[in-house]
């Protein structure tokens, strides 16, 4: 079976706080003025990535990595993780602000959940005046200090607000408390995993007029209560070359701005290699075949493929291996 690069169907998310820049912004195909978040690839479970283009289209994410795993994912890749993708690709459009959560780390992940955890990055394509995430605490903080700041209503005063424009980038490791606040668009990569705890919402209320759920127990233990300033990605910008953006070990991604063609030789990367579109457009070609990509756009390459051929005459693309 010819392991073609792929795009894939958008599993679009309605959310509380979603807005309608995935649609006016992305081109996403979307109906509802609170559309929070576009899953580009993705096996979670309910929610499994369907193949859009060439001779595959209407076949999952899943079926094809259970058929040739080694061939889609690389060799290093399933046997670490197995027929379990090991990424969730989204772009992701806050209208309002999101809850203020964290993720926990692999070991309380597995005990608690039999999941991994998740550690994620953002790429801001999109962001109002004045638009902000939050990130981290302001100060070291125990415990104790923390769970008052909830019975007290006052967490906002203890976390630390960054101001953000197109091409800021953020990485947000296990424990650190973060947000996504109103008026940002931005690409997410992160562990395949799907356990948030949320700690505070703005005591807004859902369509039902319920109070979202809180986790205000379970994130206790996982929250690191240090200040750090360890999130705000620096990297170079190079044009027409591969910057290195984060290298962790759940995922490697880097930066391409190009406005001419771009040839890479990948025989020994053992790994899939995933392009964002975060700007203009491009085609992206291997032995097998090619796929058009342009802003808002994924496409997933195996790691069968020995050489890629980005082609185009202006874009900027976020590249994803492991």
């Amino acid at each position: 079976m010819s392991l073609y690069p792929f795009k894939f169907q958008p599993i679009l998310k309605e959310r509380l706080w979603g807005g309608t820049k995935l649609k006016d912004v992305l081109g996403k195909p979307i109906e509802s003025d609170i559309t929070g978040e576009s899953w580009e690839l993705s096996t979670v479970k309910g929610d499994v990535s369907v193949i859009a283009n060439g001779k595959l289209a209407g076949t999952s994410l899943q079926e094809l990595i259970n058929e040739q795993p080694e061939n889609l994912l690389g060799k290093s890749v399933y046997e670490r993780f197995g027929t379990d993708f090991p990424i969730l690709i989204k772009f992701i459009d806050a209208k309002k602000d999101l809850s203020i959560q964290l993720h926990p780390n692999d070991e309380l992940a597995k005990e608690r959940h039999d999941s991994f955890g998740k550690t994620e990055m953002w790429y801001v394509m999109d962001a109002d005046d004045d638009a902000e995430l939050i990130v981290g605490f302001n100060k070291d903080v125990t415990k104790d200090e923390y769970a008052k700041s909830l019975e007290n209503d006052t967490l906002l005063e203890l976390l630390n607000y960054e101001k953000v424009t197109e091409g800021d980038t953020f990485f947000i490791n296990t424990g650190k408390i973060h947000a996504i606040g109103a008026g940002v668009l931005l690409a997410e990569i992160q562990q395949t995993s799907d356990i948030t705890y949320r700690v505070f919402d703005f005591n807004r209320r859902d369509k039902n007029g319920n109070l979202r759920e809180l986790h205000t127990e379970m994130a206790l233990d996982a929250i690191d209560y240090t200040k750090k300033d360890d999130f705000k990605v620096n990297y170079p910008n190079a044009k027409n070359t591969v910057n290195d953006m984060v290298d962790c070990p759940y995922f490697t991604t880097n930066y391409l701005d190009l406005d001419k063609d771009l040839r890479q030789d990948v025989g020994s990367r053992d790994s899939f290699t995933i392009y964002m579109c975060v700007g203009g457009a491009a085609t992206i070609a291997d032995e097998n075949g090619s796929a058009d990509i342009q802003k808002g756009e994924t496409i997933l390459v195996s790691a069968a493929s020995q050489s890629i051929h980005i082609k185009t005459k202006g874009a900027k693309l976020l590249e994803v291996t492991i």
